[in-house]
């Protein structure tokens, strides 16, 4: 394989939507299918190699199937089952997104049979590569979850696994020297920084570097040379960032319908419990002056029938 570098000119498509991230990795070709098997070899931290792609993609002309989420289902040699997606924005449940769609793949598993048991269940991997945000309070970029008694500190031994990458902790990683990084973090750093063009000397690098991410950079680049497909990717991206607009649009006018609703109903119950305060008090101080008078007229010496006309007369005037 020749030795690609990437030059100022070249204007790549980003990697981290979702769709362009798909693409690149379920394409038919060798080099898309190496790149993949590298891929989940560096984050699974063993060697892994991709023998079926259950692609999903989903039609041009269908825009109700283009909502769906562009990930990629596979299965390796030893029969291992991987979801990997890329989530260029992550929503704040996705820690328990992924433990679900952990959950569905590993007992997706078919072991019925009589000759058949639940040692026969294959490792199971739900991977996220999250472009933005942070998820977990420390600074680790790469976080590998399973089953384990957190008191004692004892795993399950389980097969399924969750795998997170947070591209957002990667900003002291980027300065080490290509050959310094481990696997994970050099296909990481591949998909943050790609179309940063002040990192474009690191990019290249990592193309030395890693044979797989060599592989990745030249399918990418075919395609962001290819105006046809190009445009089909940011129809698609274009199509998913319209669509969630108009959801976080209409929920925030929603909420400040509501907020609006809210305030004025508030100065309406305040309104009326002042006038219902108003009048009680008003009462209170007229029975205090009516008190106040009595005890005068009684004092000054007045008979019970004399107050009585004085009190009629006051309420006459």
């Amino acid at each position: 394989m020749a030795l690609l570098q990437f030059d100022e000119t070249d204007d790549l498509i980003d990697i981290c939507m979702d769709n362009v991230f798909k693409a690149v990795f379920t394409r038919e070709t060798p080099e898309s299918r190496k790149a993949l098997s590298r891929l989940l070899s560096a984050i699974i931290a063993r060697e892994l190699t991709v023998v079926v792609i259950t692609a999903n993609e989903p039609p041009i002309d269908n825009l109700r199937d283009r909502q769906i989420r562009f990930d990629i289902t596979c299965k390796g040699e030893d029969g291992e089952l991987v979801n990997i997606e890329m989530s260029l924005n992550p929503d704040s449940y996705e820690p328990v997104r992924l433990e679900f769609h952990a959950g569905k793949l590993f007992t997706g598993q078919d072991i019925r049979g009589t000759e058949k048991t639940y040692n026969d269940l294959k490792a199971a991997y739900q991977i996220a590569v999250l472009a933005k945000g942070r998820f977990f309070g420390d600074e680790e970029f790469l976080h590998s979850f399973e089953y384990y008694d957190p008191l004692r500190g004892v795993s399950l031994g389980g097969r399924s696994r969750i795998i997170t990458l947070e591209l957002s902790k990667l900003d002291s990683v980027v300065e080490k020297p290509a050959g310094a990084m481990t696997m994970a973090e050099q296909w990481g750093i591949f998909f943050r920084y790609l179309t940063d063009k002040s990192k474009r000397e690191k990019i290249n690098d990592l193309l030395k570097e890693e044979e797989g991410i060599a592989m990745a950079g030249k399918e990418l680049l075919m395609i962001s040379k290819d105006e046809i497909e190009r445009a089909r990717l940011m129809s698609e991206y274009k199509y998913e960032v319209d669509t969630q607009s108009k959801v976080v649009h209409a929920r925030r006018e929603g909420i400040q319908e509501g907020m609006e609703k809210g305030i004025q109903k508030g100065i309406q119950i305040g309104q009326q419990k002042g006038r219902q305060e108003g009048k009680l008090e008003g009462r209170q101080e007229g029975r205090q002056e009516v008190s106040s008078a009595i005890l005068e007229f009684i004092n000054a010496g007045y008979s019970l029938e004399d107050i009585k006309k004085r009190l009629q007369a006051d309420r006459n005037l």
